[in-house]
Protein backbone atom coordinates (compact mmCIF):
# COMPACT_ATOMS: atom_id res chain seq x y z
CA UNK A 1 0.00 0.00 0.00
CA UNK A 2 1.40 3.55 -0.73
CA UNK A 3 2.46 5.83 2.57
CA UNK A 4 0.89 9.25 1.85
CA UNK A 5 3.22 11.43 -0.07
CA UNK A 6 4.50 9.07 -2.03
CA UNK A 7 4.24 8.58 -5.94
CA UNK A 8 1.48 6.69 -6.89
CA UNK A 9 1.54 3.18 -8.93
CA UNK A 10 -0.13 1.76 -12.01
CA UNK A 11 0.26 -1.42 -14.21
CA UNK A 12 2.42 -1.78 -16.77
CA UNK A 13 0.60 -3.79 -19.47
CA UNK A 14 -0.11 -7.41 -18.66
CA UNK A 15 3.01 -7.77 -16.95
CA UNK A 16 2.00 -7.65 -13.47
CA UNK A 17 4.11 -4.88 -12.66
CA UNK A 18 3.40 -1.74 -11.02
CA UNK A 19 5.36 0.76 -11.62
CA UNK A 20 5.34 4.55 -10.42
CA UNK A 21 4.04 7.07 -12.47
CA UNK A 22 6.93 9.44 -12.33
CA UNK A 23 10.07 6.74 -13.36
CA UNK A 24 13.71 7.86 -12.58
CA UNK A 25 15.49 8.38 -15.70
CA UNK A 26 19.37 7.58 -15.14
CA UNK A 27 20.81 8.80 -18.25
CA UNK A 28 22.03 12.13 -16.48
CA UNK A 29 24.14 9.30 -13.99
CA UNK A 30 26.13 8.42 -16.77
CA UNK A 31 27.29 12.43 -17.12
CA UNK A 32 25.25 12.84 -20.26
CA UNK A 33 24.93 16.38 -20.11
CA UNK A 34 27.43 17.25 -17.22
CA UNK A 35 29.62 15.70 -14.82
CA UNK A 36 27.76 13.86 -11.57
CA UNK A 37 29.41 13.38 -8.29
CA UNK A 38 28.69 9.20 -7.96
CA UNK A 39 27.61 10.14 -4.22
CA UNK A 40 25.27 12.87 -5.09
CA UNK A 41 23.84 10.46 -7.78
CA UNK A 42 23.00 7.59 -5.35
CA UNK A 43 21.65 9.54 -2.54
CA UNK A 44 19.22 10.54 -5.47
CA UNK A 45 18.12 7.02 -6.38
CA UNK A 46 18.03 6.53 -2.72
CA UNK A 47 15.92 10.03 -2.51
CA UNK A 48 13.50 8.22 -5.36
CA UNK A 49 12.76 5.16 -4.00
CA UNK A 50 11.93 6.15 -0.33
CA UNK A 51 9.62 8.67 -1.89
CA UNK A 52 7.84 6.08 -3.88
CA UNK A 53 9.80 5.62 -6.88
CA UNK A 54 10.25 1.93 -8.32
CA UNK A 55 11.02 1.88 -12.01
CA UNK A 56 14.54 3.08 -12.97
CA UNK A 57 15.50 3.20 -16.90
CA UNK A 58 19.07 3.08 -18.33
CA UNK A 59 20.88 1.98 -21.10
CA UNK A 60 24.63 1.44 -22.10
CA UNK A 61 24.73 4.00 -25.00
CA UNK A 62 24.11 6.70 -21.99
CA UNK A 63 27.06 7.98 -21.04
CA UNK A 64 28.85 5.13 -22.80
CA UNK A 65 27.97 2.63 -20.37
CA UNK A 66 28.79 4.80 -17.75
CA UNK A 67 24.94 4.97 -16.05
CA UNK A 68 24.14 1.57 -16.13
CA UNK A 69 27.16 1.27 -13.96
CA UNK A 70 26.45 4.40 -11.50
CA UNK A 71 22.79 2.81 -11.29
CA UNK A 72 24.01 -0.40 -10.74
CA UNK A 73 26.22 0.75 -7.80
CA UNK A 74 23.37 2.70 -6.27
CA UNK A 75 20.58 0.03 -6.20
CA UNK A 76 23.40 -2.74 -4.63
CA UNK A 77 21.77 -1.94 -1.45
CA UNK A 78 17.66 -1.38 -2.23
CA UNK A 79 15.99 -4.16 -1.90
CA UNK A 80 15.44 -6.14 -5.39
CA UNK A 81 12.00 -7.47 -5.27
CA UNK A 82 11.05 -3.75 -4.44
CA UNK A 83 12.56 -2.13 -7.64
CA UNK A 84 11.87 -2.52 -11.65
CA UNK A 85 15.08 -2.10 -13.17
CA UNK A 86 15.02 -1.79 -17.23
CA UNK A 87 17.58 -1.01 -19.72
CA UNK A 88 18.14 -1.78 -23.76
CA UNK A 89 20.07 -3.25 -26.02
CA UNK A 90 20.75 -2.22 -29.81
CA UNK A 91 21.96 1.64 -29.60
CA UNK A 92 25.98 1.81 -28.03
CA UNK A 93 26.80 5.02 -29.82
CA UNK A 94 25.57 8.02 -31.75
CA UNK A 95 26.02 6.37 -34.98
CA UNK A 96 26.54 2.49 -33.64
CA UNK A 97 23.49 0.56 -33.90
CA UNK A 98 24.09 -3.28 -33.59
CA UNK A 99 20.86 -5.48 -33.53
CA UNK A 100 21.87 -8.83 -34.29
CA UNK A 101 21.60 -12.22 -32.19
CA UNK A 102 24.56 -12.28 -30.82
CA UNK A 103 25.12 -8.84 -29.97
CA UNK A 104 22.34 -8.57 -28.01
CA UNK A 105 22.51 -11.56 -25.92
CA UNK A 106 26.09 -10.39 -25.23
CA UNK A 107 25.14 -7.25 -24.56
CA UNK A 108 22.23 -8.53 -21.83
CA UNK A 109 25.04 -10.17 -20.14
CA UNK A 110 26.82 -6.87 -20.20
CA UNK A 111 24.54 -5.13 -18.39
CA UNK A 112 23.83 -7.66 -15.57
CA UNK A 113 27.41 -7.34 -14.90
CA UNK A 114 27.39 -3.64 -14.55
CA UNK A 115 24.22 -2.93 -13.11
CA UNK A 116 24.88 -6.07 -10.26
CA UNK A 117 21.59 -8.13 -11.26
CA UNK A 118 21.18 -11.77 -11.86
CA UNK A 119 18.05 -10.48 -14.13
CA UNK A 120 16.63 -7.54 -16.00
CA UNK A 121 13.68 -6.58 -15.12
CA UNK A 122 12.48 -5.10 -18.59
CA UNK A 123 14.97 -5.36 -21.41
CA UNK A 124 14.07 -2.55 -24.93
CA UNK A 125 15.22 -2.44 -28.41
CA UNK A 126 16.58 1.12 -28.72
CA UNK A 127 15.81 3.18 -30.97
CA UNK A 128 14.87 0.74 -33.07
CA UNK A 129 13.71 2.85 -35.99
CA UNK A 130 17.67 3.12 -37.24
CA UNK A 131 17.52 -0.24 -38.81
CA UNK A 132 15.22 -2.50 -40.67
CA UNK A 133 12.57 -3.46 -38.72
CA UNK A 134 11.95 -6.55 -40.14
CA UNK A 135 15.72 -7.37 -38.46
CA UNK A 136 13.70 -6.46 -34.96
CA UNK A 137 11.18 -8.89 -35.93
CA UNK A 138 12.83 -12.00 -37.23
CA UNK A 139 16.26 -11.89 -35.32
CA UNK A 140 16.48 -9.18 -32.32
CA UNK A 141 13.12 -10.39 -30.53
CA UNK A 142 13.54 -14.01 -30.80
CA UNK A 143 16.78 -13.76 -29.46
CA UNK A 144 15.33 -11.31 -26.49
CA UNK A 145 12.71 -14.18 -25.87
CA UNK A 146 15.10 -16.61 -25.64
CA UNK A 147 17.17 -14.30 -22.94
CA UNK A 148 13.64 -14.26 -21.29
CA UNK A 149 13.53 -18.44 -21.36
CA UNK A 150 16.71 -18.45 -19.73
CA UNK A 151 15.33 -16.45 -16.99
CA UNK A 152 18.06 -13.47 -17.77
CA UNK A 153 15.11 -10.86 -18.80
CA UNK A 154 11.79 -10.96 -17.26
CA UNK A 155 9.87 -8.43 -20.16
CA UNK A 156 10.82 -7.32 -23.23
CA UNK A 157 9.87 -3.50 -25.04
CA UNK A 158 10.39 -1.62 -28.05
CA UNK A 159 11.71 1.97 -28.15
CA UNK A 160 11.69 4.60 -30.65
CA UNK A 161 10.70 7.83 -32.03
CA UNK A 162 8.08 7.72 -34.92
CA UNK A 163 5.19 6.40 -33.73
CA UNK A 164 4.82 4.42 -36.88
CA UNK A 165 7.31 1.96 -36.28
CA UNK A 166 5.27 0.45 -33.09
CA UNK A 167 2.45 -0.74 -35.15
CA UNK A 168 4.95 -1.96 -37.67
CA UNK A 169 6.41 -4.85 -35.32
CA UNK A 170 3.54 -5.20 -33.04
CA UNK A 171 1.47 -6.31 -36.04
CA UNK A 172 4.66 -9.28 -37.19
CA UNK A 173 4.48 -11.03 -33.91
CA UNK A 174 2.52 -12.67 -31.40
CA UNK A 175 0.63 -11.10 -28.79
CA UNK A 176 3.02 -11.11 -25.78
CA UNK A 177 6.23 -11.11 -27.64
CA UNK A 178 6.36 -7.32 -26.98
CA UNK A 179 5.09 -6.33 -23.08
CA UNK A 180 5.34 -2.16 -23.46
CA UNK A 181 6.42 0.57 -26.00
CA UNK A 182 8.68 3.39 -25.10
CA UNK A 183 7.80 6.46 -26.87
CA UNK A 184 9.17 9.89 -26.22
CA UNK A 185 8.19 13.59 -26.86
CA UNK A 186 4.64 12.66 -28.21
CA UNK A 187 2.89 13.04 -25.31
CA UNK A 188 3.86 16.57 -24.07
CA UNK A 189 2.38 19.76 -24.16
CA UNK A 190 3.90 20.51 -27.56
CA UNK A 191 2.94 16.90 -29.25
CA UNK A 192 0.59 14.73 -27.55
CA UNK A 193 -0.08 12.22 -30.80
CA UNK A 194 1.05 8.79 -28.81
CA UNK A 195 -2.60 9.54 -26.88
CA UNK A 196 -4.36 8.96 -30.59
CA UNK A 197 -2.49 5.40 -30.43
CA UNK A 198 -3.77 4.16 -26.96
CA UNK A 199 -7.03 2.39 -28.02
CA UNK A 200 -4.30 0.33 -30.68
CA UNK A 201 -1.84 -0.56 -27.93
CA UNK A 202 -4.31 -1.26 -25.09
CA UNK A 203 -5.89 -3.70 -28.02
CA UNK A 204 -2.47 -5.26 -28.21
CA UNK A 205 -1.91 -5.07 -23.98
CA UNK A 206 0.77 -3.55 -24.23
CA UNK A 207 2.24 -1.38 -21.70
CA UNK A 208 2.64 2.22 -22.09
CA UNK A 209 6.07 4.26 -20.60
CA UNK A 210 6.05 7.58 -21.53
CA UNK A 211 9.84 9.79 -21.73
CA UNK A 212 11.07 13.46 -22.28
CA UNK A 213 7.73 15.33 -21.31
CA UNK A 214 10.00 18.26 -21.70
CA UNK A 215 10.06 17.75 -25.29
CA UNK A 216 14.28 16.98 -24.82
CA UNK A 217 14.44 20.31 -23.06
CA UNK A 218 11.89 22.78 -25.13
CA UNK A 219 9.61 23.33 -22.03
CA UNK A 220 12.37 24.40 -20.42
CA UNK A 221 13.60 27.93 -18.98
CA UNK A 222 16.83 27.17 -20.39
CA UNK A 223 15.32 26.20 -24.07
CA UNK A 224 16.91 23.28 -25.55
CA UNK A 225 20.18 22.04 -26.41
CA UNK A 226 22.01 23.89 -30.09
CA UNK A 227 21.88 20.29 -31.62
CA UNK A 228 17.71 19.85 -30.30
CA UNK A 229 16.44 18.74 -33.66
CA UNK A 230 13.23 20.46 -33.76
CA UNK A 231 12.25 22.82 -36.63
CA UNK A 232 12.87 26.61 -35.64
CA UNK A 233 8.79 27.22 -35.74
CA UNK A 234 8.85 24.92 -33.10
CA UNK A 235 11.67 26.06 -30.89
CA UNK A 236 9.91 29.86 -31.20
CA UNK A 237 6.89 28.96 -30.12
CA UNK A 238 8.20 27.06 -26.88
CA UNK A 239 10.85 29.86 -26.08
CA UNK A 240 7.49 31.90 -26.17
CA UNK A 241 5.25 29.54 -23.75
CA UNK A 242 8.28 29.59 -21.17
CA UNK A 243 8.02 33.08 -21.06
CA UNK A 244 4.31 33.61 -20.64
CA UNK A 245 4.35 31.28 -17.85
CA UNK A 246 7.04 33.07 -16.29
CA UNK A 247 4.73 35.93 -16.43
CA UNK A 248 2.48 33.99 -14.24
CA UNK A 249 4.97 32.78 -11.73
CA UNK A 250 5.13 29.38 -12.88
CA UNK A 251 8.11 27.29 -14.78
CA UNK A 252 6.83 25.63 -17.74
CA UNK A 253 8.38 22.37 -16.85
CA UNK A 254 5.91 22.03 -13.49
CA UNK A 255 3.05 22.63 -15.80
CA UNK A 256 4.63 20.31 -19.05
CA UNK A 257 5.65 17.51 -16.45
CA UNK A 258 2.05 17.33 -15.02
CA UNK A 259 0.25 17.65 -17.89
CA UNK A 260 1.72 14.30 -18.90
CA UNK A 261 1.21 12.58 -15.94
CA UNK A 262 -2.62 12.57 -15.58
CA UNK A 263 -2.74 10.09 -18.36
CA UNK A 264 -3.86 7.19 -16.41
CA UNK A 265 -3.49 5.51 -19.73
CA UNK A 266 0.68 6.08 -19.30
CA UNK A 267 2.14 3.50 -17.06
CA UNK A 268 4.99 5.87 -16.37
CA UNK A 269 6.60 9.27 -17.29
CA UNK A 270 10.36 8.93 -17.24
CA UNK A 271 12.17 12.19 -16.19
CA UNK A 272 16.24 12.45 -16.48
CA UNK A 273 17.57 12.93 -12.61
CA UNK A 274 20.38 12.93 -10.71
CA UNK A 275 20.70 15.04 -7.83
CA UNK A 276 18.12 14.86 -4.56
CA UNK A 277 17.08 18.27 -5.72
CA UNK A 278 15.68 17.04 -8.76
CA UNK A 279 13.98 14.10 -7.27
CA UNK A 280 12.49 16.52 -4.46
CA UNK A 281 11.19 18.83 -7.32
CA UNK A 282 9.84 16.44 -9.63
CA UNK A 283 8.29 14.58 -7.22
CA UNK A 284 6.39 17.34 -5.54
CA UNK A 285 5.25 18.12 -9.44
CA UNK A 286 4.25 14.59 -9.38
CA UNK A 287 1.64 14.74 -6.33
CA UNK A 288 0.55 18.18 -7.59
CA UNK A 289 -0.52 16.56 -10.71
CA UNK A 290 -2.20 13.62 -9.02
CA UNK A 291 -4.01 15.93 -6.64
CA UNK A 292 -2.33 14.41 -3.67
CA UNK A 293 -0.73 17.81 -2.40
CA UNK A 294 -2.18 20.72 -0.65
CA UNK A 295 -0.70 23.41 -2.83
CA UNK A 296 -2.85 21.59 -5.87
CA UNK A 297 -1.50 22.26 -9.82
CA UNK A 298 -5.45 23.45 -10.52
CA UNK A 299 -4.91 26.82 -8.23
CA UNK A 300 -5.97 29.54 -10.63
CA UNK A 301 -2.67 30.76 -11.57
CA UNK A 302 -1.57 27.61 -12.80
CA UNK A 303 -4.55 27.02 -15.28
CA UNK A 304 -4.56 30.44 -16.37
CA UNK A 305 -0.73 29.98 -17.45
CA UNK A 306 -1.44 26.85 -18.74
CA UNK A 307 -4.35 27.85 -21.04
CA UNK A 308 -2.08 30.79 -22.08
CA UNK A 309 0.61 28.50 -22.91
CA UNK A 310 -1.46 26.13 -24.84
CA UNK A 311 -2.72 28.98 -27.10
CA UNK A 312 0.88 29.88 -28.08
CA UNK A 313 1.58 26.40 -28.90
CA UNK A 314 -1.46 25.43 -30.54
CA UNK A 315 0.08 26.55 -34.05
CA UNK A 316 3.07 24.25 -33.93
CA UNK A 317 1.01 22.03 -32.10
CA UNK A 318 1.73 17.86 -32.91
CA UNK A 319 4.81 19.12 -34.60
CA UNK A 320 7.67 16.40 -34.68
CA UNK A 321 10.90 15.48 -36.50
CA UNK A 322 12.24 12.05 -38.71
CA UNK A 323 14.58 9.75 -36.68
CA UNK A 324 16.25 6.95 -38.28
CA UNK A 325 16.06 5.05 -41.27
CA UNK A 326 13.24 7.32 -44.27
CA UNK A 327 11.40 3.99 -44.41
CA UNK A 328 10.29 4.45 -40.84
CA UNK A 329 9.22 7.93 -40.88
CA UNK A 330 6.63 7.33 -43.57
Amino acid sequence: MKSMGQVPRRPLGNTGLHVSVLGFGASPLGGVFHEVDAEEGKRAVHLAFEKGINFFDTSPFYGDTKSETALGRAISDLPRDEIVVATKVGRYGQALFDFSAPRVKASVDESLQRLGLSYIDLIQCHDMEFVKLDQIVNETLPALLELKKEGKVRHIGITGLPLGIFEYVLDRVPEGTVDCILSYCHYTLCDNTLDDMIPYLESKHVGIINASPLCMGLLTRRGPPVWHPAPPALVDAAKQASQKADEFGIDIADIALQYSLRNEHIATTLVGMCTPQQVSDNCAAALKALGEATDSANSPAFLDASEAINSILSSTHNTTWPSGLDENNA
